[in-house]
C-alpha cells in the first residue's frame, strides 16, 4: 500500500522551489520587471484574501481597497523617518507606540496594519455581514467610500489629497512572496478544516448550514476578519514598494480590479486568485505601452471589462475553476436520472 505524501510537505517542497526562482529572477531581471513581479505577489495576496470571503464563504464583498487602505496608511506612518515627519507636517508618534523620535521596523509595522484592517472589519462586519446579496456588496462598497474620504480629510494625518511621499523602500521580492506563501497556506488550512466546510456549507445553501447547526454569522465574520488582515499587509507592502500613496488610488478602481482578477481566475480556488492576478497584470503592462502610443486612455480597463464579460458567458468558474453543483442541483440531477430509468423501464 503506497503511503500518501502529506501536503504540508508539498506547500514545503513549493516554497523552497519558489524561493530558488525567486532568487534567480532577482539576479537575472531588469528593475522595471523585477517591479512588475512584485506588484504581481501584492496583487496575488489581495485576491486570495479576498477569495476567502467571496469565493469559499459566498460573500460579495466590494470594500477590500479600504482594507488596503488602512494597512497602507498604517505601516507608513509607523515606518516613517523621524527627521522627515516635519517636513511632511506628519504627526510624531505617541508615547505608547515608541514616542516623538521613534520609527517601527517594516515587520511588526505591517502585522499592525494587518491587525487594524482586522479591527475595521470586525466592527463594519458585525452590522454589514446580516445583509444579502447586492445590499452586502453596497454596503461594503459604502465603507470603502468612507475610508476614502477620512483619508482626503484628515489632513493632520494623512496629509489628504496629496498623499504621503519618500516613503521608505522596504518591499522586495522576498518580504512580498513569503506572505504570500503565509497568506495561500492560512487559507489552504481554514479551507481544508472543519471551520472550512462550515464556509463552504453556508455557500452553497445558508438555510440549510443553519439547520445542521451551523451559526452563520460567526463563520462568515471570521472569514471576513481574516481576510481583512492580508489585505492590510498586501497594503503595507504596497507603500512600501510605490514609496507613495494617495488616496484615489484606493477607491473603486482597485477594488474592481481585484474582484475582476478573482472572476477570472477562479473564486473559490487555490490557484486561481494567483492565475488571475498574475495575467490581468502582465496584460495590463502589455498593453500599457500601446495605449500610450495610440493615446486611447482607458483602454486597459476597457479590455479588462471585456475579459470579464467574455468568462462570465463562456466559463463562470474561472480559468482554473471547475463547476461546481450545488446540493439542490445534484438532487434535481438524481430525481432526472430516477425518473429517466422509471421511464425507460415503463
Amino acid at each position: 500500500m503506497k503511503r500518501r505524501i502529506p501536503q504540508e510537505l508539498w506547500f514545503v517542497v513549493g516554497g523552497l522551489v519558489l524561493f530558488g526562482a525567486l532568487f534567480v529572477a532577482e539576479k537575472t531581471l531588469n528593475r522595471y520587471l523585477l517591479h512588475i513581479l512584485i506588484l504581481m505577489g501584492i496583487y496575488s495576496i489581495a485576491t486570495v484574501s479576498l477569495n476567502l470571503t467571496n469565493g469559499y464563504t459566498g460573500l460579495f464583498s466590494l470594500g477590500h481597497a479600504a482594507f488596503m487602505a488602512i494597512g497602507a496608511y498604517t505601516s507608513t506612518l509607523l515606518t516613517f523617518p523621524v527627521p522627515l515627519r516635519e517636513a511632511y507636517d506628519l504627526p510624531r508618534l505617541p508615547w505608547f507606540l515608541g514616542g516623538p523620535d521613534a520609527a517601527w521596523s517594516f515587520f511588526p509595522a505591517l502585522l499592525v496594519g494587518g491587525a487594524l484592517a482586522s479591527c475595521a472589519a470586525l466592527l463594519i462586519g458585525a452590522p454589514v455581514l446580516r445583509l444579502r446579496g447586492h445590499y452586502l456588496s453596497v454596503a461594503s462598497l459604502g465603507f470603502m467610500v468612507i475610508v476614502v474620504t477620512f483619508a482626503k480629510t484628515l489632513k493632520g494625518i494623512t496629509r489628504g489629497p496629496m498623499g504621503i511621499s519618500a516613503i521608505p523602500l522596504y518591499t522586495n521580492v522576498y518580504w512580498t512572496f513569503l506572505w504570500l506563501f503565509i497568506t495561500m497556506y492560512v487559507v489552504w488550512r481554514i479551507v481544508n478544516s472543519r471551520f472550512g466546510r462550515a464556509l463552504m456549507a453556508l455557500r452553497e445553501d445558508e438555510t440549510a448550514a443553519q439547520v445542521l447547526g451551523i451559526y452563520p454569522m460567526k463563520y462568515k465574520l471570521f472569514a471576513f476578519v481574516v481576510g481583512a488582515f492580508f489585505a492590510g499587509v498586501a497594503g503595507g507592502l504596497y507603500a512600501h514598494l510605490t514609496k507613495a500613496i494617495r488616496p484615489f488610488e484606493f477607491s473603486f478602481t482597485l477594488t474592481f480590479q481585484i474582484v475582476v482578477m478573482l472572476i477570472v481566475g477562479g473564486m473559490g480556488t487555490m490557484s486561481g486568485p494567483v492565475v488571475g492576478a498574475v495575467l490581468l497584470l502582465a496584460l495590463r503592462y502589455a498593453l500599457k505601452p500601446l495605449e500610450e502610443h495610440l493615446k486611447l486612455y482607458g483602454l486597459i480597463e476597457l479590455v479588462y471589462a471585456l475579459l470579464l464579460i467574455v468568462i462570465m458567458l463562456w466559463k463562470p468558474e474561472g480559468l482554473v475553476g471547475r463547476k461546481r453543483v450545488s446540493a439542490r442541483g445534484r438532487q434535481e440531477r438524481k430525481e432526472e436520472g430516477e425518473w429517466a430509468r422509471f421511464s425507460i423501464l415503463r
